[in-house]
């Protein structure tokens, strides 16, 4: 059934995840750094954005999306704190 309402393809793929993190990546292989999180999670929110426009009662999406951004924030405190520099560039290169 999620396949009917387009939800699948409102997920990331491998394909798109790796594309996403190019823009921030430290290293080629790096998936989990803080800039490499934050721009997964960027992506992911505006995907579930679009998402919630079209079903306003997808409650358990909301709630989904109402942590992710809470995830994005405290990475982005984190940066922030420890590395301003890259924080800094970060959010100028995700445009946040």
């Amino acid at each position: 059934m999620a396949e009917a309402d387009g939800y699948d393809q409102d997920m990331l793929n491998s394909k798109e995840k790796t594309k996403v993190m190019e823009k921030v990546r430290i290293h080629e292989k790096d998936t989990g750094s803080a800039e490499a999180q934050v721009a997964l999670f960027s992506e992911e929110i505006i995907r579930l954005t679009k998402h919630l426009k079209k079903h306003q009662k997808d409650n358990s999406s909301r709630l989904g999306l109402l942590k992710m951004v809470a995830k994005r924030k405290r990475l982005l405190d984190y940066l922030k704190r420890e590395a301003p520099k890259r924080h800094a560039s970060l959010v100028k290169k995700l445009d946040l």
